[in-house]
This record gives C-alpha cells, sequence and structure tokens, in this order.
C-alpha cells in the first residue's frame, strides 16, 4: 500500500477540464491521493478517466456539492489536505433557462465546500490549500481593445456568470474572515478532448462529421480567448502548489478568435481531414437568433501568472484544434457514446457494488 502524504479532493473531475486535472495529478503525484468528487449529472463522465481506474492513488466518490451534510461526511472520511473546486454548472444557455440551478450548484455548493474546509482545519492551515476555479466570464465583456486583469472589476452579464462571480467573492471572502488559505483563478475557454457537445468546437467537429447544420449566434462576431485544456491543467497544477494564498491569477491562451473565423477555420481543418472538396462544410453554417446578453469580447492577461510561476500555453489555436479534431475524429465511439447518453452505464458498470 503507498503511503500517501497528502489527499487532494478535486470537484467536478468527471468534467471536461476536471478530467484533464484529475488525470495529470494522479499520474505525476504518485505519493498523493486523489478523491475526485463527481455528481455525474449530464456532464460527467467517468469513461474520461478509464486509462486511470485503477491506479492506486485514486479513488472515485459520487455526491452533490449541494449536499451540506454529505460534504461534512466526505471531509471526515478522508481528511483532505487540500481542495481543487473545478466543479459547476458551466453553459451560458442553461444558465439563461433554469438561472436556480447554478445558484444552488455554483454559489450554494462552493460554501458547502467551504464551510467543510473551515470545520475540517479549525484554523490549523499548515499545509493547507482551497483553489477555487472560475472564468473570465465574470469581467463582462470587452470592447475592440484591452484585456482583463486580475484587478478588472467584476461585470456579469448572465446567470452563469453571476454564479461564478458570486462563488469568487464567498472564496476571497472565507480568506479575508476566517483566514482561509485559498487561492483563486478565471480562466479564458478551454477546448480539446473528452469536451460535452453542447460546446462550440465539438458541437461543430460533430455537427460537421454527420451533415448538420452549425449554428451561429448572431452574424458570429463574437471573439474569444481560447486555452488549450491540458495548459489549462498544468496552470492549475503550478498554481495549486505556488500560488500565492489570496491571490487570484488568471489563464489565457493568448489565442483570440472571432466565433465565425473559428468555425471556418474548422470547417477547413474538417474538410481536408475527411476528403471533402474545400468549401464543403462551410455550407452548413446557419446564422440563428443571438444568446440573450451576448459578451461581444473576452480576452485574459495571463501576465502574472507567466511571470511569477514561469507558466506560457504550449500551444497555438492552429496547433490545437488539429489535435482535437484528431482526437474527436479517432474517438467517434465516444461521441456517440456521449449523444445517445450511453456514456451514463459507464459509472454502473465501473463502479456499482464495489
Amino acid at each position: 500500500m503507498i503511503n500517501m502524504q497528502k489527499t487532494i479532493l478535486i470537484t467536478g473531475g468527471a468534467g471536461f477540464i476536471g478530467s484533464h486535472v484529475v488525470r495529470l495529478m494522479v499520474k505525476k503525484y504518485t505519493d498523493y491521493r486523489i478523491v475526485n468528487l463527481d455528481a455525474l449529472t449530464y456532464a460527467g463522465n467517468l469513461e474520461n478517466l478509464k486509462d486511470i481506474d485503477n491506479r492506486d492513488n485514486y479513488i472515485f466518490e459520487k455526491g452533490d456539492i449541494t449536499d451540506e451534510q454529505a460534504m461534512v461526511r466526505l471531509f471526515e472520511k478522508y481528511r483532505f489536505d487540500g481542495v481543487i473546486h473545478l466543479a459547476a454548472e458551466s453553459h451560458v444557455d442553461r444558465s439563461i433557462a433554469d438561472p436556480l440551478a447554478f445558484i444552488r450548484t455554483n454559489i450554494v455548493g462552493t460554501v458547502n465546500l467551504l464551510n467543510a474546509a473551515r470545520q475540517l482545519w479549525k484554523g490549523d492551515h499548515a499545509g493547507k490549500r482551497f483553489y477555487h476555479i472560475s472564468t473570465d466570464e465574470v469581467y463582462g465583456s470587452l470592447g475592440e481593445t484591452g484585456l482583463f486583469t486580475e484587478t478588472t472589476p467584476y461585470d456579469p452579464r448572465s446567470p452563469y456568470s453571476a454564479s461564478k462571480a458570486s462563488s469568487d467573492h464567498l472564496v476571497r471572502a472565507y480568506y479575508h474572515t476566517y483566514g482561509l488559505p485559498v487561492v483563486v483563478s478565471n480562466c479564458s475557454n478551454n477546448y480539446g478532448p473528452n469536451q460535452f457537445p453542447e460546446k462550440l468546437i465539438p458541437l461543430v467537429i460533430n455537427n460537421i462529421k454527420n451533415g448538420k447544420s452549425i449554428p451561429v449566434y448572431g452574424k458570429g462576431e463574437n471573439i474569444r480567448d481560447w486555452l488549450y485544456v491540458e495548459d489549462h491543467a498544468r496552470a492549475i497544477d503550478l498554481i495549486y502548489h505556488e500560488g500565492k494564498l489570496g491571490e487570484t491569477y488568471n489563464i489565457g491562451g493568448i489565442n483570440e478568435w472571432q466565433n465565425i473565423k473559428l468555425i471556418r477555420k474548422m470547417c477547413e481543418v474538417m474538410d481536408r481531414k475527411l476528403g471533402h472538396t474545400p468549401g464543403t462544410s462551410e455550407k452548413l453554417i446557419t446564422y440563428v437568433t443571438d444568446r440573450a446578453g451576448h459578451d461581444m469580447r473576452y480576452a485574459i492577461d495571463s501576465s502574472k501568472l507567466m511571470q511569477e510561476l514561469d507558466w506560457a500555453p504550449s500551444l497555438q489555436f492552429e496547433e490545437g484544434i488539429e489535435k482535437t479534431i484528431d482526437w474527436y475524429l479517432a474517438n467517434q465511439g465516444w461521441m456517440d457514446r456521449i449523444v445517445s447518453g450511453e456514456y451514463e452505464k459507464y459509472y454502473q458498470k465501473q463502479y456499482q457494488g464495489r
């Protein structure tokens, strides 16, 4: 049996970003015990982690951060040394349809974790850390120039971003009020393998593959900064271990793309990889009514993270999108199981009865 030096809780570890963070931590820190907590709602998929399923230093716990007593029991069971908190409702369109679900998970759930950590650690914070991962959407919308920095005032425009802004403020409040050892990061749009296909990039890939229309909000002029998910996972690792307590770090890919240009680039790559006549996939583009409260531009200034912790993104978008498309084309079965709902059976098969 491995002598574990630290026990780390990663919430939302069966999700897109969380699964990459869990995999990195389990493989890199063999003397850590990594506990992956996930409610396995629609976007949680344990198949994303089947390659580390049997690692001695990895444990999966099914649970919901909105259940206050369950969180207390979990913290008492494992005596966590640290928390990396990724669990969240994260899709803007879903937040517009059902804002209360976002309030429960992103605000109440975060407070439940903060309270459980505070109760367990009881002021003994040596070697302890609560790391809260957030989004650049809390800052609102940029004009044609400028970048979000760690001191940009919050100006959320959707129920999703408002709920994340609230959780950010609460995490910082626990630092100032109770001395809880916290660190916060805000990231730009992530992309890469294992992303749930409601998100733009896997949606475009899947629709092109199946000859379906590609919906584009408004004129497609909105701009996002794209961050390859494995680069984000590396940043999370650095910030968890080396970030200064009480500080915020912005994580961006330095990859600004207008939505319509990004989609056209993907059409070009997909046509090439699928052997289509150039321009075939662009014919699938369909303009739809713009999203309510749709922010025009996000862009992150990552200079603090780069200078203080020596992090930099490893991929520019052109290279990252090639890798991402290659992964989805090579893993069509994964996508098919998501679309059909078959992926939800992985938990029952692998974990029920253990």
